[in-house]
């Protein structure tokens, strides 16, 4: 069998490597969008235009990263993540997945713009038409999928909720118990079935990225046309959503392996850790469910063309800030439960 067949068979077969090997696979492939940023960026700069072409490609950077902690991002990506634990399986791979798919929309686009494309024109034109059904395709999907994740995972809520209840009055509790089940699953479980895997989320990750609302997408795409004007080379041009796609994907990868980890070791360990299962999916419910009425409320306002309060302050609402401070709850709910479980332990 050749090199090639070999590493045919081990990618068919990758959910049976080790977690470590999954990992590396993960973050090489992440290291490789950062190389190849950097050969554009290094190939593009050997002319004119090497101080703009780098603060672009640094500031393109630090856009991925702001954009990694979104409220939208994290809620997606803990939320699929929390399913995929659920059924005992390792999802390393989910922040990346999602991630690839987002940013992929982002790199069409500044290749189109590279290539002169102008239809990229129209799309990037505020309240034209290819903006606004771009616009609702995103924002659709996008609410409807957290929607799903958090009703099924709300429904695992309640039942680590009565779970932890039968414990504190001296009742045993099983894996089982953790999981999403009764009507709520069933009835979920259909529009789920497609998302078996954690590379089933590049496609929704992809239709998220639709919407071509985002303040960074579209200043990014501002920024390679303005530096088309100014002249900077097309290969350094290239290197801006190649470096945008590097660093979040990192920054969500990163993201999606944390989440696992939480949610594992409330898995692992279910008796001692019930309380913590519980109060970690119903975080991550809540905030499924709600940026999924924000972003159903921003879907209707722009479908609908209304200019009523309540929809009109849903769509300027920034999930950026939020995304952050979302992150900073999860943490200290981690934090809290490690510290609890290591004064037991010391007792």
């Amino acid at each position: 069998m050749t090199t090639l067949d070999e590493f045919a068979v081990m990618y068919r077969q990758r959910e049976q490597l080790p977690l470590k090997t999954r990992l590396l696979f993960t973050f090489g492939a992440n290291m490789l969008l950062h190389c190849a940023a950097v050969v554009l960026l290094v190939i593009g700069t050997a002319g004119a235009g090497q101080p703009l072409a780098l603060g672009l490609v640094l500031t393109a950077y630090l856009a991925g990263i702001k954009h990694s902690y979104d409220w939208d991002h994290i809620a997606a990506i803990d939320n699929s993540t929390r399913k995929f634990v659920a059924q005992h399986k390792d999802p390393v791979s989910v922040g990346f997945a999602f991630s690839l798919g987002h940013s992929s929309v982002v790199v069409l686009a500044g290749v189109l713009v590279v290539a002169g494309a102008t239809v990229l024109g129209d799309l990037m034109q505020e309240g034209s038409a290819g903006n606004v059904v771009l616009g609702l395709v995103g924002s659709g999907v996008s609410g409807l999928f957290l929607l799903a994740m958090g009703i099924f995972n709300g429904s695992a809520f309640l039942r680590a909720v009565q779970a932890y209840r039968n414990v504190l009055d001296g009742g045993d509790v099983r894996d089982e118990d953790l999981e999403a089940k009764g009507f709520i699953a069933r009835l979920l479980a259909k529009p789920l079935a497609k998302v078996e895997r954690p590379r089933n989320i590049y496609v929704i990750g992809f239709l998220f990225g639709l919407g071509f609302d985002t303040a960074t997408t579209i200043g990014l795409l501002i920024m390679t046309t303005a530096a088309t004007l100014a002249g900077v080379s097309p290969f350094a041009l290239l290197a801006l959503p190649l470096a945008f796609t590097a660093a979040m994907t990192l920054c969500d990868s990163a993201n999606g392996i944390a989440m696992m980890r939480m949610y594992k070791s409330a898995i692992d360990n279910p008796q001692r850790k019930l309380g913590f299962n519980a109060a970690i999916t119903g975080i991550s419910a809540v905030s499924a469910l709600l940026i999924s009425f924000i972003t159903l409320g921003g879907f209707i306002n722009s479908a609908f063309g209304l200019d009523d309060p309540i929809t009109k302050w849903l769509t300027g609402i920034d999930f950026g800030d939020a995304g952050l401070a979302l992150i900073a709850l999860f943490a200290v709910v981690w934090s809290a439960a490690l510290l609890q479980g290591r004064r037991k332990h010391a007792k």
